[in-house]
């Protein structure tokens, strides 16, 4: 009998927090319902080289958002990238000192463009986690670009960060953060190509990054 009664008071608790935060909700307005960002270092990644360079990545990634409430934002996101090298070479795989020596590069070059959705959770604060989840449609070229094969495959990334408004109207953000990557179904790899994406895993650990970004 005592479990019963703890338990419906449990529920009774809950019920009106639920509907104590959803009259709050009902009144909060929200000052911007949309936003765009970018990473940062897409602008900079010109300036460190040149867009035509061995090691470029040639990037554009592009998010669209909605703002559903104060917690709960989705939205679009396209991306495009060229891969040199295999994308899971990790910092303890030393992949900063096989950019420089050239040791694990492709005989070419790797496209992946695509186009998929994020889901961002406000946690408290500033602080945030979201997932995004990316069909790519993938193009494999030899060094004069000339197209090998075509391939498919799903970027899924996770992430953890902090939103920073900027200005008096906070129309502007910055959001630093750290990311895990996970791909799923690239196996269609051809040969000067499969050598390197056999060698190493399909998980990217702790990847930096800032998103510069704008409401509206």
């Amino acid at each position: 009998m005592k479990n019963l009664f703890t338990i419906l008071l449990f529920s009774c608790t809950l019920s009106a927090f639920a509907q104590t935060n959803s009259t709050v909700d009902k009144k909060t307005e929200l000052d911007y319902k949309w936003r765009v960002s970018t990473p940062y270092f897409i602008i900079a990644d010109p300036i460190g080289g040149g867009w035509n360079d061995r090691t470029s990545t040639q990037m554009i990634e592009l998010h669209v958002k909605r703002n559903l409430d104060n917690k709960n934002i989705i939205g679009v996101k396209f991306a495009t990238w060229r891969l040199f090298q295999p994308m899971g070479i990790t910092w303890w795989d030393g992949v900063v000192d096989k950019i420089e020596s050239g040791t694990e590069y492709y005989d070419g070059f790797l496209r992946e463009t695509g186009i998929g959705m994020t889901y961002q959770r406000m946690l408290w604060k500033g602080l945030f986690a979201s997932i995004e989840v990316l069909p790519q449609i993938q193009t494999y070229t030899d060094l004069d670009g000339n197209r090998i094969k075509n391939g498919f495959k799903v970027y899924n990334s996770y992430h953890l960060g902090y939103h920073v408004s900027i200005g008096k109207k906070k129309r502007f953000f910055i959001e630093p953060q750290v990311h895990v990557n996970q791909w799923f179904f690239d196996n269609n790899s051809p040969e000067g190509f499969k050598e390197f994406d056999e060698k190493y895993g399909n998980v990217f650990y702790f990847e930096p990054n800032i998103y510069l970004g704008v409401n509206f």
